[in-house]
């Protein structure tokens, strides 16, 4: 039985992966007036006179809404919202099991941008945060946007920041395994999509000067035509040295290629025109753009994937539980910029220099020292730029 299978009747077993579990136990009549009627209307009254209660009499405090329109599920496509459900139940059991964060999915039947972010935004006084997952680029960026705008809870579309976290942590013990300066290196981004975006820019942060963002014409820079509005705003960021032509032109002396584009696309040949001890991050899914063997063949001294049948595996469940527990334990209003930094060397710090090596540049996805390490990080950085309410 291969894992297509097992998956399928594992499902079928299931029939959900995920229940609600009452806290309160509710034996008898005492119970029942305790925890619903009539007692229950002194906490209601609570609330009515001071909001924040919401996060201390409900389970509020420690609840994600993990929200898709079911447009871009995986690399499945636009295959609707309750397609999308296994996959949105999967990330509340992923956010469960490694962080203790309670997680409710939610699909919404609507792929117009006021339509979601009215729906979102009219529900989240039951969340202490919003998990966005599997929304289509580039109306993603504008229902994030919006959602930062009119929410006072953190909004995070894990598909974006989750990958650029990880990758950020990744790119910061591979350079220091290669012995190479993050503002010396030229850095080449194929896929400039949802996630590809948000690396890029999450890298420009980081301290990377020299990036050129790839899309399926090639690089980007400033000046061409026919460029939409999010690519026009990468091509001012970045390719500084305003280099154009296909990746195979611009990949040449690139110390760091990371793919987040489509199979196969990639050859042994071009990576042996990038610089010495080459860092190729190829995160296609399930397929990378290059696999591995194939990448060190030519000539890459680092390689990491998206899969975890190789090492090194660029993985987001490292980011998105101990982020939101730290933003829930602080009762932050935003996931900034901030913390996102402090995720991404919170993840990296947990390879010690001992253990560093090409094989070994990020920790396992089952190192129980990540999310608390993560979250952690993420909530003192929440304090000291002041989005923490708690």
């Amino acid at each position: 039985m291969d894992i297509k299978e097992k998956a399928l009747n594992k499902h079928y077993q299931w029939q959900g992966k995920i229940e609600v579990v009452s806290r309160a136990k509710v034996e008898n009549s005492d119970d029942l007036s305790v925890a619903y009627t009539p007692g229950v209307a002194e906490p209601c009254l609570e609330i009515e006179k001071d909001y924040d209660k919401s996060f201390e009499l409900t389970r509020r405090w420690n609840l994600i809404g993990v929200i898709t329109d079911g447009s871009a599920v995986l690399g499945l496509g636009n295959i609707g919202p309750e397609a999308g459900m296994p996959v949105m139940e999967g990330k509340c059991v992923l956010f469960k099991e490694f962080a203790g964060v309670d997680a409710f999915p939610l699909c919404i039947r609507s792929n117009d941008v006021d339509e979601i972010v009215n729906t979102i935004y009219n529900i989240s006084g039951s969340f202490g945060g919003i998990n966005l997952e599997d929304i289509a680029a580039p109306r993603c960026f504008e229902i994030e946007r919006k959602l930062k705008q009119r929410c006072d809870i953190p909004i995070f579309h894990d598909d974006q920041h989750g990958t650029a976290i990880v990758v950020a942590a990744a790119m910061i013990n591979a350079l220091k395994c290669v012995k190479k300066d993050i503002g010396k290196i030229k850095c080449v981004i194929n896929g400039a999509g949802a996630a590809g975006t948000a690396i890029g820019e999450h890298l420009l942060k980081l301290g990377v000067k020299n990036l050129i963002m790839c899309d399926k014409f090639g690089a980007i820079a400033k000046g061409m035509e026919n460029l939409s509005d999010t690519h026009k705003a990468l091509a001012e960021i970045t390719n500084p040295n305003g280099e154009t032509g296909t990746l195979a032109d611009v990949i040449k002396e690139a110390d760091v290629f990371i793919g987040v584009s489509a199979p196969k696309i990639v050859t042994a040949q071009m990576v042996s025109t990038m610089a010495q001890k080459a860092i190729v991050f190829p995160m296609a899914n399930p397929v990378p753009e290059i696999m591995p063997d194939e990448a060190k063949l030519g000539g890459a001294y680092i390689v990491g994937t998206g899969r975890s049948d190789f090492p090194n595996q660029i993985n987001n469940v490292l980011a998105f539980p101990g982020i939101f527990r730290g933003a829930l334990d602080v009762r932050a209003s935003d996931i900034n910029d901030d913390m996102k930094m402090a995720a991404s060397y919170a993840i990296a710090d947990l390879v010690s220099d001992g253990e560093l090596s090409p094989e070994y540049i990020l920790p396992k996805a089952f190192d129980k020292r990540i999310a608390s390490a993560v979250a952690k990080a993420v909530a003192e950085a929440s304090i000291k730029s002041s989005v923490a309410r708690k």
